[in-house]
């Protein structure tokens, strides 16, 4: 009897492909508080997930760049689910009670959810591009030199533009009124939209739990906490796109 697909050499195991052993050797805590491990596995989740989506976002803007945009709009569309994952995880850190939360929560100091090099990626990435970050970000030289990068290079926007202009520059209001003649690029406007809303729901998702956990307290990178977070409530990364709704 032969051996089935897989069994050949036996070299390689689930636990070993995803390196199982190192992965949940990463969750050590500065307390003994039971609800630190919680807040570890969620944050590290979330820098896992940014590292996908800067991958899909990659691979959108290097497919907007060939005039491909039926996978440019595949690899955004599975932005947008991951996207709506991130808010959805909000709630399992709701679980923890504001009590809970400050139990450990002195010890994070000065660390902060500001210092998300990969975050600044995003942003940098998607269009929303702000020099300031680089000197207020506590990131090793390896990190500076990848957000740096991301301010140089050409933006999912700047690409977006880009796509435009080689189909002969129709303005947004035209892409809008005539989908018959342009429904690739207003599909690929729509799927934009989708990135930029649901970052925009995170956002503000965000600040909903930053409240409702240590209300009005300062964050501990030393910023004003929620008030602070506030004011990032009307980013967007795609502003002409919203604008062209009034225009209608």
């Amino acid at each position: 009897m032969g051996s089935r697909f897989g069994e050949e050499g036996r070299k390689l195991s689930y636990g070993t492909y995803l390196k199982i052993p190192e992965l949940l050797s990463l969750q050590d805590g500065l307390s003994h508080e039971h609800d630190e491990l919680l807040f570890i596995v969620a944050h590290q989740v979330y820098e896992l997930w940014f590292k996908v989506v800067l991958h899909e976002l990659e691979a959108a803007r290097a497919n907007i760049d060939r005039d491909d945009l039926f996978f440019a709009r595949h690899h955004l569309r599975r932005v947008h689910v991951i996207e709506r994952l991130l808010v959805e995880q909000i709630d399992v850190l709701e679980t923890m009670s504001p009590q809970d939360f400050l139990a450990f929560r002195s010890q994070l100091a000065p660390a902060s959810g500001f210092q998300s090099v990969q975050f600044r990626e995003i942003e940098f990435l998607s269009g929303s591009k702000d020099a300031k970050y680089l000197a207020r970000l506590e990131a090793t030289p390896e990190e500076m030199l990848r957000l740096q990068r991301r301010l140089d290079e050409p933006s999912l926007a700047d690409a977006f533009h880009a796509l435009v202009d080689r189909h002969g520059a129709p303005t947004l209001l035209e892409i809008f009124h005539d989908r018959e003649r342009h429904g690739d690029l207003f599909d690929l406007c729509e799927e934009l939209l989708d990135h930029d809303e649901a970052f925009a729901h995170w956002r503000a998702r965000h600040v909903l739990m930053v409240e409702r956990q240590i209300g009005s307290k300062t964050g501990t990178g030393g910023s004003s906490g929620a008030q602070y977070l506030r004011t990032t409530l009307g980013k967007r990364f795609y502003p002409d796109l919203w604008e062209v709704r009034s225009q209608l």
